[in-house]
């Protein structure tokens, strides 16, 4: 039998709910539409009506005036979530439930299907010495072989159907934590990979789910999103300190450009804060100019990853 994994997150009301505005967000928005200043894509109003707390308000403000300058076009659809763990509620919910292109942040949900099968297999799925090596090249080095290498081992251990054992094995395990996923494809070897989908939401309730320990092997697939490599939530942020900790994930394709990761920091006494954030931005078309677009991309999520620590460290006093 599969345990269920669940997630309690802070709820949404209906009028906090960014797809549900009532008659004063949505008067708001309307308004917000007249001046040209929505946040969201096009058509919607989910950014721009969003209001459940200050530093929503200001991540939509940023991503707004963002737009403005080009950093984000107008066609470009974003999602942005951002978990606090002290405060155990949900600050930031921002187009959250849409499903986006996965890009290689589908990786440690990979990894996860995996663990789930040694969970359940009695010792007939080993975490074996090659196994552990593919995991960490595919989560530190993004590594498109080893992924599709752990993606055959899961479809092995299941029906033999390829990506869809995947994304069988979580929902049967996790089916509160999973709702958006859809995973379809290996990652060609060009790296192009556009089928694959998750939901921003889906993310924050998996790294909750993996930061308090109730995934199979959280400790490891937290210490393998730890190892060294490239991130959007803290490198290259001015005034971001060495003391924080970053375990993450990031998604690099022509079509989109995301991050999801939880960080953590100590207060001025000691103390550690972790909060989660996941920032998406998505084309409808591939940039013809890749590299120039996945870096500008990349700066946006800074600054809102910037926006985010100074909001936490103006609460809890961080270094």
């Amino acid at each position: 039998m599969y345990e269920r994994i669940h997630v309690d997150e802070q709820p949404i009301t209906e009028d906090e709910h960014p797809l549900r505005p009532d008659r004063r967000t949505f008067l708001a928005a309307l308004a917000a539409t007249s001046a040209g200043l929505l946040v969201g894509g096009v058509p919607g109003i989910a950014e721009a009506a969003s209001s459940r707390t200050s530093l929503q308000r200001q991540v939509v403000e940023l991503v707004t005036s963002m737009r403005r300058q080009g950093m984000i076009q107008p066609n470009e659809k974003t999602s942005w979530s951002v978990y606090d763990f002290t405060a155990r509620k949900k600050v930031v919910s921002i187009n959250e439930g849409a499903p986006r292109q996965a890009a290689s942040m589908i990786k440690p949900l990979v990894a996860q299907a995996y663990f789930f099968q040694m969970d359940g297999s009695r010792g007939q799925v080993a975490y074996s010495e090659d196994v552990r090596k593919c995991m960490e090249r595919m989560l530190q080095r993004s590594s498109n072989p080893d992924t599709n290498r752990i993606m055959d081992l899961v479809s092995q251990h299941q029906s033999r159907r390829g990506p869809a054992d995947v994304e069988l094995v979580l929902k049967q395990r996790a089916p509160a934590v999973f709702q958006e996923t859809r995973i379809v494809e290996k990652i060609p070897t060009t790296g192009q990979t556009y089928r694959n989908q998750a939901s921003a939401h889906d993310y924050s309730r998996f790294l909750i789910s993996v930061w308090e320990g109730r995934m199979p092997n959280s400790k490891e697939m937290l210490r393998m999103m730890a190892l060294p490599g490239g991130d959007r939530l803290a490198k290259g942020v001015a005034g971001f300190p060495p003391e924080a900790k970053v375990y993450n994930k990031t998604g690099s394709t022509a079509m989109l450009c995301g991050d999801m990761g939880v960080i953590e920091i100590p207060d001025q006494r000691g103390r550690k804060h972790a909060y989660t954030v996941v920032g998406i931005i998505e084309r409808p078309s591939r940039a013809e100019n890749y590299g120039a677009w996945i870096r500008n991309r990349g700066d946006a999520i800074r600054r809102v990853s910037n926006l985010v620590y100074q909001d936490m460290k103006s609460r809890y006093q961080l270094v």
